[in-house]
């Protein structure tokens, strides 16, 4: 493994706005010495089907499933829709997991943290995500958990994370998973 940790991010959102892709990009600026995010825009992934995955992967599919390789580990910064995971995050599950002998994502340690206006946190939307990393054989850490909670409290109009609190905890949770990561690329 090179001197840097390199991690691939990216938000189960396409909105511009959107909380998680303001939670990816704090993350990306928290990130600890000897750790590096790449932020992964999931707007070119189509919608996974069968029939499309036979003909080759579309140009969007064939570069997630590249950077997911080139990468030490996968953040997966996930909003909650309706108690659970949203279409935006599982297609690129579904993707990231074909062909299942040889998935981007298996092998591949991995994180979850999600930011939801509501109480949970997207907390229910997480515990689905974490779910398929039992057929993708990813390594998916099991706490720290970042919950961000009433999230539109915590970011201004810019989507700069102004909660103080939240910072320290996401500042932690990436130390927690620079580490997890190193146990299975160190």
């Amino acid at each position: 493994m090179a001197d840097e940790v390199k991690i691939l991010g990216f938000a189960g959102s396409l909105r511009q706005g959107s909380l998680n892709r303001a939670l990816l990009r704090a993350a990306q600026a928290a990130a600890p010495g000897g750790m590096s995010i790449e932020i992964f825009d999931l707007a070119p992934v189509p919608l996974y089907n069968g029939d499309v995955e036979a003909e080759g992967d579309p140009a969007g599919v064939a570069a997630f499933k590249r950077a997911i390789r080139a990468a030490d580990g996968v953040l997966m910064v996930t909003p909650e829709y309706n108690h659970g995971v949203p279409g935006v995050m599982k297609n690129a599950v579904d993707w990231a997991s074909r062909p299942p002998q040889d998935a981007a994502l298996s092998g591949k340690p991995v994180g979850i943290i999600g930011a939801s206006p509501g109480a949970t946190g997207s907390a229910r939307g997480q515990s689905q995500l974490r779910q398929a990393f039992e057929f993708t054989n990813s390594f998916c850490m099991p706490q720290p958990e970042v919950l961000v909670f009433r999230a539109h409290e915590k970011f201004d109009a810019e989507g700069k994370l102004t909660d103080e609190a939240t910072a320290k905890f996401l500042g932690r949770y990436l130390e927690a998973f620079k580490a997890w990561v190193l146990r299975f690329n160190g």
